[in-house]
């Protein structure tokens, strides 16, 4: 079927990055294959993380399509646009239907974009992460590959309040070299080894970022182990709690 709403969206997404004049850095874009599926399993950082991991694939010419909550695909606006992008709604009472559906598409040769810490980090470092990418990945036969994203989180993050107006933020895309699921019988030891790698290239998205905060009041975008004010990971840890206790009372 053709695709009558994505190259709009990516059309829209380029107009703002040139209004707001944002830096981006890309680097390993070559590493998503131009042709057959593929996992690419990012960092979480910010609401507007799935714009850019998914740019990250622009060069290969690929559309990705992500794995995002049910109630973005039923809200009157967003709705629309998901459904037309041909994203993949997650529905937490019933995950094995949307697994089953990204395999599916995965099958296909589609490129399908997953966040494997689940939320976003509020301590801007990388979470324990699902199991599901490199489930994915061995159950398909394709590639898994680490995004690291970094910057976003000045735009709109959890806990902040939106900055969609922000100009000349640095925004880091880094994609990294694919694993080949063949090389990683075991998902456990396959999620251990796509932690690892998403960590040292978040790390060096963090230590190359061209800007440094303006003063303490700006240091709430940096990692507490980088001087920032964001919240240790076991601070963050009991911030999620308290939000999932919230939620269900």
């Amino acid at each position: 079927m053709p695709e009558l709403v994505y190259p709009p969206v990516i059309a829209a997404a380029k107009t703002m990055f040139r209004v707001l004049d944002l830096r981006l850095t890309i680097d390993g874009s070559h590493h998503v294959p131009r042709t057959g599926g593929a996992v690419l399993a990012s960092n979480h950082v910010s609401y507007l993380d799935f714009i850019f991991c998914g740019y990250g694939a622009h060069e290969s010419r690929r559309l990705v399509r992500f794995m995002a909550k049910q109630e973005v695909f039923v809200h009157k606006v967003s709705g629309p646009l998901m459904r037309g992008m041909k994203h993949i709604p997650v529905d937490r009472r019933a995950g094995a239907g949307s697994y089953n559906s990204a395999v599916s598409a995965l099958r296909r040769g589609e490129v399908v974009g997953v966040f494997p810490e689940a939320t976003i980090s509020r301590s801007l470092t990388v979470k324990e992460l699902k199991s599901g990418a490199a489930r994915m990945a061995q159950q398909a036969g394709v590639p898994l590959l680490p995004v690291a994203l970094w910057g976003t989180q000045r735009l709109w993050t959890k806990g902040r309040p939106k900055n969609l107006t922000r100009r000349h933020t640095p925004v880091t895309i880094l994609v990294g070299e694919p694993m080949d699921p063949a090389d990683w019988p075991d998902t456990n030891a396959m999620t251990v080894e796509l932690k690892s790698r998403l960590s040292a290239l978040v790390d060096r998205a963090q230590r190359e970022y061209p800007d440094k905060p303006a003063g303490p009041e700006d240091a709430w975008w940096q990692p507490a182990h980088l001087g920032g004010t964001a919240p240790t990971p076991e601070g963050a840890a009991e911030l999620d709690r308290r939000g999932r206790r919230t939620a269900t009372s």
